[in-house]
């Protein structure tokens, strides 16, 4: 089969549309479109790309589909694979955008997101109730604990800094604990 721009872009147009689920799904996808019917690239070949496009930082199915595509047409094939790839994403989120806009204005739809938020408010109070009982569990911890909430509640110094600084002094309170306990065991 014919290996031109447009070729290449409708072929990942059309497994991107298909791409629910993320990148780990897009592997037999590729196969079924690249390797079994149009016979452009063998399966050794994609399971390379794909092995890259994993090891690489960014979407999963966009570095796969940069791959293959220069494989196939050069920078214009990776223009072509990677465009075809992410365009229907892109032109779902802009439809969702636009039917989000249109319903939120809706009373039934702010009861729903209020009682969504609602829900996050209990889950983050589980969080922190759970992260308590497991991290706050002597005096040093309580202290430590309410010296950064303090810091943090202020909003003078960045949060990185607060929780760098509780860190190192955790880290220098086990090691004196540590050969506070080793001299007890000496004596």
């Amino acid at each position: 089969m014919d290996k031109n721009f447009y070729s290449i872009f409708k072929t990942f147009f059309k497994v991107g549309t298909m791409l629910l689920g993320g990148g780990y799904v897009i592997l037999p996808l590729l196969t079924s479109e690249l390797v079994e019917k149009k016979k452009w690239i063998t399966s050794e070949e994609l399971c390379e790309y794909y092995a890259l496009g994993a090891a690489l930082p960014g979407i999963i199915a966009a570095n796969t589909a940069i791959f293959t595509g220069r494989k196939l047409l050069g920078t214009q094939g990776a223009v072509a694979a990677v465009t075809g790839m992410v365009l229907p994403a892109y032109l779902a989120i802009i439809m969702l955008a636009y039917l989000f806009s249109a319903i939120v204005n809706i009373p039934a739809i702010q009861y729903i997101f209020w009682g969504v938020g609602i829900g996050v408010i209990v889950l983050l109070f589980l969080a922190v109730k759970e992260m308590w009982t497991n991290a706050v569990n002597d005096k040093f911890s309580l202290v430590i604990y309410s010296v950064a909430l303090i810091a943090a509640l202020s909003g003078k110094i960045p949060l990185p800094i607060i929780i760098i600084t509780s860190l190192v002094v955790g880290i220098f309170w086990q090691k004196y604990e540590d050969r506070k306990n080793v001299r007890k065991d000496c004596e």
